[in-house]
Order: C-alpha cells, then sequence, then structure tokens
C-alpha cells in the first residue's frame, strides 16, 4: 500500500478520514486559505471537482494560516466562505501547517517526495500536489498556477491512469 494511504486528516468537522478512502482517485491536495489574493482559485477547483468527478478525481482542501496569516477564522467560518462564496463541494479537512516541525505529516510526505523550488517547503497558499490513483505523488504546482492552467496535465492523469 503506497505511503500516502497510510496517512489520515480530520475533517473541517472533527471526522478522522483515511487518505486510503480516496484509493483508486486521481487526488488534487491543496493547502488553501480565505483571505489570499489566490483564495478566488476556489472556484476553479470547485469547478474541476465537479467536471471530473465521475472520472475519479477528487480535491482535497487543507486550510493553512501560515503563510500572511491568511486563514484565521475557526472550522464555521472556513466552511461559510468555502460554501457560499465559492459553492465548495469537495472535501474539506482542519486547519493545518504544512511547513516546519508542526507540518501536518501529509505535507511532510508531499514535500519529500515533490521538493518543488524551495526543497522541502511550501511556499504559499494553494500549492497543490497531483497523486495518482495508486497513490503515488506525481506533480506539484506553485501557487500561480490555477486551476485552469492545470486542468490539462489531471486530464491526462485521469485518461492515462483510468480506473
Amino acid at each position: 500500500m503506497s505511503t500516502f494511504y497510510q496517512l489520515t486528516a480530520s475533517s473541517l468537522r472533527g471526522q478522522q478520514i483515511s487518505m486510503a478512502d480516496y484509493a483508486g482517485k486521481v487526488i488534487l491536495v491543496v493547502n488553501t486559505a480565505s483571505h489570499c489574493g489566490f483564495t478566488p482559485q476556489y472556484a476553479g477547483l470547485e469547478s474541476l471537482y465537479k467536471k471530473y468527478a465521475d472520472q475519479g478525481l477528487v480535491v482535497l482542501g487543507f486550510p493553512c494560516n501560515q503563510f500572511g496569516k491568511q486563514e484565521p477564522g475557526n472550522a464555521d467560518e472556513i466552511a461559510q466562505t468555502c460554501h457560499i462564496n465559492y459553492g465548495v463541494s469537495f472535501p474539506m479537512f482542519e486547519k493545518v501547517e504544512v511547513n516546519g516541525p508542526a507540518a501536518h505529516p501529509l505535507f511532510r510526505y508531499l514535500k519529500d517526495e515533490l521538493p518543488g523550488v524551495l526543497g522541502g517547503r511550501i511556499k504559499w497558499n494553494f500549492t497543490k500536489f497531483l497523486i495518482g490513483r495508486d497513490g503515488k505523488p506525481l506533480k506539484r504546482f506553485a501557487p500561480i498556477s490555477t486551476p485552469e492552467k492545470i486542468e490539462t496535465a489531471i486530464l491526462a492523469t485521469l485518461k492515462t491512469e483510468e480506473a
């Protein structure tokens, strides 16, 4: 079993979720923030999720307050921003740290597998990690890579890894 599938995280409502629940899907993991210049990417992420969910895509959002304190809210405030302002229906998780000694194990793993330009660090909100149906991290996208710009890579992964 892939290391990714051995990891767990708490949903925005506090329920423990195993990444194994997403086995066989193409996964896009994103560290998010509700008060960031990139926050409008929620709409594009939701669009990708709705467009490709039937083909096996799932988007997983992980709020993070480490960059400019742009995710100060509690779970209810985060949910309100995501659901009311952007119509987010993809799974959202509890606020996590993505860098430093308290980084969530999921992000420690993803950064080890796909280091990026800053090595073992995430530069900013809305860094995206594409994971194949087998749980193997495939590609990392910078915050400036909008959902629309990465759609081709997602579609290619969905087609080459069809179940």
